[in-house]
């Protein structure tokens, strides 16, 4: 198996991550697929990741586009720690990054009368990755939003 944490740069938890890739998934909004990128900027001060998905119309649900992003940086003793994030449904997410031996952890703040969320990269093997998006209410008991695994392209 493949872990995040044997390289070594300021980014060396994310360097499995860094290029193009293609999956497929399913949850709340249907079965669809979509394409992400992670890519440095600034100097490699940052890491960017733009995502797009599609999801088909269904029934009485018109096809929904989902386009965001997301710019990863360094707290203050430069480890890649937090996360803010944007979507074309006009959502601002502040994440707090951790990390496992195989996986990436994004959890939302916990803000009075907003949703909790966490967004997680694991590892699996032949370069593709799980990515999953949960919600709570409380911040202790997530439910599975959209999950799928992704290939990397390049």
């Amino acid at each position: 198996m493949t872990s995040f944490a044997r390289q070594d740069s300021t980014w060396n938890k994310w360097n499995r991550l860094i290029g193009d890739w293609a999956g497929e998934g399913s949850g709340q909004p249907g079965i669809g697929g979509g394409t992400f990128s992670f890519k440095t900027d600034l100097d490699q001060k940052i890491l960017i990741r733009k995502s797009h998905s599609e999801y088909p119309a269904a029934g009485n649900q018109p096809k929904v586009v989902h386009d965001d992003l997301m710019i990863i940086y360094p707290d203050y003793s430069g480890n890649p720690a937090k996360a803010i994030y944007f979507d074309n449904e006009g959502h601002v997410i502040n994440y707090s990054v951790s990390y496992s031996d195989k996986a990436i952890i994004l959890t939302s703040e916990k803000i009075q009368n907003v949703p909790v969320y966490r967004l997680t990269y694991s590892a699996l093997e032949d370069m593709t990755v799980d990515t999953k998006f949960e919600i709570s209410q409380d911040g202790v008991k997530f439910t599975t939003y959209i999950e799928g695994k992704s290939r990397m392209i390049r």
